[in-house]
């Protein structure tokens, strides 16, 4: 099973909006969280975008990869907080106002399901058995 990530540091936007994108795409795969990226509203999906592909690419140089990019899974995404870049903003009656500029550090894991063998079927139930406490 091949493991693989992405990092963009010092990403123009708060960690917290960037979470917001992050969580549409977690758990997903590849193909659809591209999808997802594209079509999103959110500046920061163009950015986290291009950080999934490159978690694709490094997945495909690892040793051991089988080859097949559907196959790849996005097993984690999340955003950290950069630095914050402290400004001052001139206020009424000589007062000043402290301006954050917030950055953000984009983290993207990839992982390879296992394949499942040609012709192959999951395993049901058979009809009348009761189905285990935890499926019910």
């Amino acid at each position: 099973m091949v493991q693989a990530q992405a990092t963009a540091k010092f990403i123009r936007t708060s960690a917290q909006k960037a979470k917001l994108v992050c969580d549409m795409i977690r758990g997903r795969d590849v193909n659809s969280a591209l999808a997802t990226l594209k079509f999103v509203r959110k500046t920061v999906a163009r950015d986290l975008e291009k950080v999934l592909r490159s978690a694709i690419a490094n997945a495909q140089q690892k040793e051991g990869f089988g080859g097949d990019v559907d196959r790849l899974v996005v097993s984690g995404c999340y955003a950290n907080q950069g630095p914050s870049q402290k400004r001052v903003r001139p206020a009424p009656m000589g007062r000043a106002f402290r301006v954050v500029k917030r950055s953000a550090h984009l983290t993207v894991k990839v992982t390879e399901r296992p394949g499942v063998a040609r012709g192959a079927r999951p395993r049901r139930t058979p009809a009348g058995t009761a189905a285990p406490a935890a499926q019910r």
